[in-house]
């Protein structure tokens, strides 16, 4: 099979997108537009499963590309069944994670040093995002001692996926949520490392349970919706090269570029899919619990795989603003150490059912 190269956002310099992701780069995550200042929109604490989060059922689907047309370790494709869970309606917003880094900042939890939020004493690769100060991609300010979101031009972000956060910054939050809601940590306190089993808080979801989210119950499709892609769909970089690509717009998606890098959209611009989560292609990679092994589909165990024991890359799901059609198909397979923080990963939650 011919693989045709795949436009993406950054060309990855850590040699862990090497022999499986393309390099060319349309959109480079350390460029140097500076969006203007605007005062944060802060988001309202909710009750989990009231509007945020959604019940996925139970059940069995086949995992994979089954179009041939993908990376040789998003095949065989494979039989997989699942226990019901909860999935963030939507992806984790700007304003939503000052909320996390203002609580965490008031509690001692987070130091700021040249921009970059770290885990209070903790080590050096426990940075959980940029703000504005050290990535231009990001959307959140720190000054005076508080967290903001910026505007970008004259649009407020707040409302947009958070970007530029960590692995790591992504499970810290998880644990804040679970407090928030009277639930048990899923990640250790001092390592961040998932605790296994992984107890009934919120989590990160596994690899497997975001596919069969992002499916959406539709069993073969290639994307959430089905077999083709258009900017009415999704905010994503838009390329003649496949032609499942039918958007009569290219490039980025021209509702959202507006000259100020990232393109982001805000949550829930686009239709939702068969079990009412948004943005499950493009927008922004989201972040998932398990390690990254190429291998992992050929030797997982066929019900609730959680991934790989270790790794050293943490996997990423679903394309973002600055990537093709190919990196927004729902079998597509993607990772980056978990301590990066770039300009198109992002994050949502789960939730195991009780």
């Amino acid at each position: 099979m011919e693989k045709v190269a795949v436009l993406m956002l950054v060309a990855v310099t850590v040699g862990l997108q090497g022999g499986t992701a393309p390099t060319s780069s349309p959109a480079d995550v350390n460029g140097s537009d500076t969006p203007m200042m605007r005062q944060d929109i802060s988001a309202a604490t909710h009750e989990p499963n009231v509007g945020e989060m959604v019940l996925i059922p139970g059940g069995s689907f086949l995992m994979g590309d089954s179009f041939g047309e993908g990376w040789p370790e998003e095949r065989p494709v494979h039989s997989v069944t699942l226990d019901p869970f909860y999935m963030g309606k939507y992806e984790v917003t700007n304003g939503r994670y000052c909320d996390f880094l203002n609580w965490a900042n008031a509690q001692g939890l987070i130091t700021v040093a040249e921009g970059v939020v770290c885990k209070a004493r903790s080590r050096p690769t426990h940075h959980y995002c940029s703000t504005a100060m050290s990535n231009p991609y990001s959307q959140i300010l720190y000054k005076g001692g508080s967290f903001s979101v910026r505007a970008k031009g004259e649009r407020g972000m707040a409302d947009d996926p958070v970007t530029c956060v960590s692995w790591y910054g992504a499970a810290a939050y998880c644990n804040w949520r679970s407090e928030q809601w009277g639930k048990q940590p899923c990640y250790d306190n001092q390592t961040l490392l998932p605790i296994e089993p992984l107890p009934n808080g919120v989590h990160l979801p596994t690899e497997t349970q975001w596919e069969y989210a992002a499916r959406g119950g539709l069993s073969g499709k290639r994307f959430p919706w089905g077999d083709v892609i258009t900017h009415s769909q999704a905010t994503y970089y838009s390329a003649k090269d496949y032609d499942y690509d039918r958007s009569p717009t290219r490039t980025f998606a021209p509702t959202w570029d507006d000259g100020i890098r990232p393109f982001t959209s805000p949550v829930g611009s686009f239709p939702a899919n068969g079990y009412e989560l948004h943005d499950m292609a493009g927008n922004v990679r989201e972040w998932c619990n398990d390690w990254y092994l190429d291998s992992y589909y050929r030797s997982g165990p066929s019900k609730d795989p959680t991934g790989p024991s270790v790794g050293t890359a943490r996997i990423l799901r679903g394309g973002a603003w600055g990537e093709s059609a190919f990196d927004a198909r729902v079998a597509r397979r993607n990772r980056d150490v978990p301590h990066l923080r770039y300009g198109n990963n992002g994050f949502r939650i789960a939730m195991n059912a009780e």
